[in-house]
């Protein structure tokens, strides 16, 4: 997954509450969406020394403590950020995708007036 993508894809499920780790990688498991534990610990540890997340903890009736991620104002603008970016990219790629008409410079379509045809390469004899 492109770098900034895998970010904005945890910080839009932890922005909508706290959340523990196996519950993001079900929720992107459930997006279609493959990522392992040992992908997400290492990245939730860096937004958390940047600032972007903080976590507590909480009990569990099924063994140790868990730690609940949630966005920190630094956080959310970075999430923002990452949001008008992936905005502005998926609005490019659909405007490009979206196209039906021919380019007007395209290799082979005369059906410009600007068009030249370049005669084809011939090889001179040696005299």
């Amino acid at each position: 997954m492109r770098k900034g993508i895998l970010e904005f894809c945890i910080l839009s499920i932890i922005r909508r509450g706290e959340a523990y780790p196996s519950d993001i990688v079900d929720e992107m498991r459930g997006a279609n969406l493959q990522i392992l534990e040992g992908t997400l610990y290492p990245l939730l540890t860096r937004l958390k020394n940047a600032e972007m997340l903080t976590y507590r903890w909480i009990e569990s009736n099924s063994g140790p403590p868990r730690k609940y991620f949630s966005l920190t104002p630094k956080g959310e603008l970075f999430f923002k950020e990452l949001e008008t970016t992936w905005n502005e990219l998926a609005n490019a790629v659909n405007t490009l995708a979206s196209k039906r008409e021919s380019l007007v410079s395209s290799p082979g379509n005369n059906s410009s007036p600007e068009s030249t045809e370049y005669p084809s390469e011939t090889t001179q004899p040696n005299n």
